[in-house]
């Protein structure tokens, strides 16, 4: 059987964070003069890339270099192709070659398994290990962006220099936020003002110590010292409904403060370099409906799916007149959205499960604002059906997050 290969970010590391202190300090005085050393933030930035690449990680860090390669060439191609000509089928074959290594590692363990490939050709496990590093996923995605914004026509202008700048941008490689191509650009040309640099200073410390509160205490105390007692509990006949019930609420919290906790780590260390990548998190459990859910939790993934997948798949259902109906090609449209969402996640029954959960609890959402905005006046609307909506949401979120977790998985296994 194929075994998943685990990354581990480097902000699982105390020691990284003295590390980069220090290594900032130079940066911060600059910056604070109003400068930006773009010569010492490449040194910086190759520094961070090679310890989290180097060593045991050496294999990663191939396949880092030769994926941007590809990407690097690849957009660079499009972008000289978008110049004179504008086919549809180029741009197609463009989008698909830069997912390609996405998803090869994506689908290849999946097919391995299936077919007991491996059995016959045990050489093939080193395939995902050629390809596969730390990030690739939202770097792809970096990449895709590109592609489509050339195309688009709102870039006008391409620099391969900061194109892997903007790719291999150390704090928010491994796991984001997804960052666009033109306000990083803005950021790399423009630094701050002193004035505006010392509120992103001290904005990027309060983010950083937050993280660690979120990270190494409260994610630490969920996941490591609670979620494994709950689901041992859970997983005793007697005790099933409690143990799902605890699973479900600690599985919930530990997912949000530990990746939380890591965005504010990537933001924050952004800032202090300088550049205002945006938040991740926006207090995602005070949603009142699954709508808002989503412009609060993950938002740059959300935001990013939102942008490129689903915006573009209604313009062509609504151009080509798939369907008569908005709501069929938007209920349609979520669908797809959130099944990609899952496959992305991978290719297991439960998170393409989870998709298909959000996409009917968007739909669901979208006809009942509907019927709200029928019955205004019927419907009562005050601070306890507000305060209803939002327990109502969190437990909608918490019950996908249990089917996320892959515990449900285990347990029928456990159980049958």
């Amino acid at each position: 059987m194929f075994s998943k290969i685990v990354y581990y970010s480097p902000y699982e590391r105390p020691f990284y964070f003295i590390l980069l202190g220090v290594a900032l300090i130079p940066l911060i005085i600059q910056l604070l003069r109003g400068n930006r050393m773009m010569w010492y933030q490449n040194i910086l930035t190759l520094t961070f890339l090679w310890l989290s690449f180097s060593g045991p990680n050496a294999r990663q860090g191939i396949a880092l270099i030769l994926y941007v390669l590809w990407q690097t060439v690849l957009v660079y191609a499009y972008f000289k192709y978008r110049q004179q000509r504008n086919k549809s089928s180029v741009f197609y074959v463009a989008v698909a070659l830069a997912i390609l290594p996405l998803f090869i590692l994506k689908l290849f363990p999946f097919l391995a398994n299936q077919t007991m490939l491996l059995e016959h050709n045990p050489q093939l496990r080193f395939i995902p290990m050629t390809i596969g590093f730390l990030g690739i996923s939202y770097l792809t995605f970096k990449a895709v962006q590109m592609i489509m914004e050339i195309r688009d026509g709102v870039i006008k202008e391409y620099s391969v220099g900061r194109y892997i700048q903007f790719l291999l941008f150390f704090p928010t490689i491994s796991s984001g936020p997804i960052d666009r191509y033109r306000r990083f650009e803005k950021d790399l040309l423009h630094p701050p003002s002193k004035e505006t640099y010392v509120e992103m200073l001290s904005s990027g410390l309060n983010m950083i110590f937050l993280g660690f509160l979120y990270k190494f205490i409260l994610g630490n105390l969920l996941g490591t010292q609670l979620l494994p007692r709950v689901q041992d509990f859970a997983l005793q006949r007697e005790n099933l409904f409690l143990g799902l019930l605890g699973t479900m609420y600690v599985y919930t919290f530990y997912l949000f403060f530990d990746f939380a906790g890591y965005s504010l780590f990537a933001v924050g260390v952004s800032k202090l370099m300088g550049y205002d990548t945006p938040i991740n998190f926006n207090k995602p459990f005070l949603s009142h409906n699954i709508k808002e859910f989503w412009n609060r939790w993950h938002m740059s993934l959300s935001f990013w799916f939102r942008d490129y997948v689903y915006m573009r798949l209604m313009f062509t259902l609504m151009k080509k007149k798939v369907f008569k109906s908005r709501v069929v090609a938007s209920n349609v449209g979520y669908f797809v959205l959130f099944l990609v969402m899952g496959f992305w996640h991978g290719l297991t029954w439960y998170y393409i499960v989870y998709g298909l959960y959000h996409a009917t609890l968007i739909c669901l959402t979208d006809a009942w604002i509907r019927f709200k905005r029928k019955h205004k006046k019927q419907l009562p609307s005050n601070m306890w059906t507000k305060g209803l909506s939002i327990v109502l949401t969190f437990h909608a979120v918490a019950f996908s997050f249990l089917i996320f977790s892959g515990f449900l998985d285990t347990l029928l296994k456990t159980i049958f």
